[in-house]
């Protein structure tokens, strides 16, 4: 069986929509930046020209709606080449790593929102991707809430965010009960907070995390 490696400065972000995970990755940024550090920030799906057309073809209500199974491969697509192109490059050259999203997300919107068996996807982690963050920050918000916030942004959803309510409260469950499973890696944030205090909750994690190597 295929071990998964943790990768010491690699960071991911998780959560639901509105849970303010843009201004927490310029904080984490900025934070690191400042003690000296070389950070590359990045976004799944996408992080390398191919992976963001592949985020196009799954997020762009314009094209053809992807079956379940055909939405969680193309989503590991994107994923092999992100860290084939991005990730492991980055880290291999002492940089930081802080993803706006990882595999956490495959298990609770594919296998929490659409219902896929979560031993595919766990697979598919170990053959496909390979490694996985030593820190997941997980911000946590009321499915209800952080629609509202996402209501309020001029922008137009992309066919995840058309989602109903429902598929976005499975996929918040899946990822709760991930952090309880693995309490080392995630660290928890209500991020119903006012978006100052949860970027320097999730700073002083990361600064933490540092100290800690």
């Amino acid at each position: 069986m295929t071990t998964l490696q943790t990768k010491s400065r690699f960071i991911t972000l998780e959560g639901g929509e509105g849970a303010g995970k843009s201004t927490v990755i310029t904080a984490l940024r900025d934070a690191l930046e400042t003690a000296g550090e070389n950070v590359v920030c990045t976004r799944e799906p996408g992080g390398t020209p191919l992976a963001e057309e592949i985020r196009s073809l799954l997020l762009d209500p314009q094209h053809e709606a992807a079956a379940p199974h055909t939405e969680l491969l193309l989503m590991f697509a994107a994923r092999a080449q992100h860290v084939r192109q991005t990730i492991l490059p980055a880290l291999e050259r002492g940089a930081w790593v802080i993803s706006d999203r990882f595999t956490d997300s495959s298990y609770a919107y594919q296998g929490g929102g659409r219902g896929l068996d979560a031993a595919l996807i766990a697979e598919l982690e170990r053959q496909v991707v390979g490694i996985v963050p030593a820190m997941t920050l997980l911000l946590d918000i009321d499915v209800h809430e952080g629609r509202v916030r996402t209501n309020t942004r001029d922008l137009w959803p992309d066919r995840i965010e058309r989602e109903q309510e429902d598929f976005f409260a499975r996929a918040r469950g899946v990822f709760l009960l991930r952090a309880q499973a693995e309490p080392d890696r995630f660290r928890v944030i209500d991020a119903a907070r006012p978006r100052e205090q949860v970027a320097a909750d999730a700073v002083a994690h990361l600064l933490a995390l540092r100290a800690s190597r």
